[in-house]
């Protein structure tokens, strides 16, 4: 989970439009409290990510909004394909997806 603080001025200097969404890939390897080096599951063909800042949605042709289903905070699976969809905003790497490109949203 990431810590909203971390990216807050991210946050306020660049919103996604429509229904495209800001992510921030996981780390392959993290680290325990005790320092043990643990593996995040990466070797198969989907990646885990941090929902950073998501667009307003789309709307209808009769003018309906279509709201967002992730929001910023949560956890989600992306195939590694879409990982070449980085952007560079102060110097980190960011992937902009379309919602409808991510794959499983984690309910915790």
């Amino acid at each position: 989970m990431i810590q909203n603080e971390q990216y807050k001025g991210i946050v306020m200097k660049m919103k996604p439009l429509g229904d495209r969404v800001l992510l921030k890939e996981r780390e392959k390897a993290e680290k325990s409290v005790s320092g043990i080096m643990l593996m995040n599951n990466m070797d198969g063909d989907y990646v885990y990510a941090d929902v950073i800042s998501v667009g307003n949605g789309l709307f209808t042709q009769t003018g309906d909004k279509i709201p967002m289903t992730v929001k910023v905070g949560d956890e989600v699976l992306i195939h590694k394909s879409e990982t070449s969809r980085k952007v560079k905003i102060e110097d980190e790497e960011y992937l902009l997806l379309r919602e409808s490109e991510i794959e499983m949203l984690n309910s915790k």
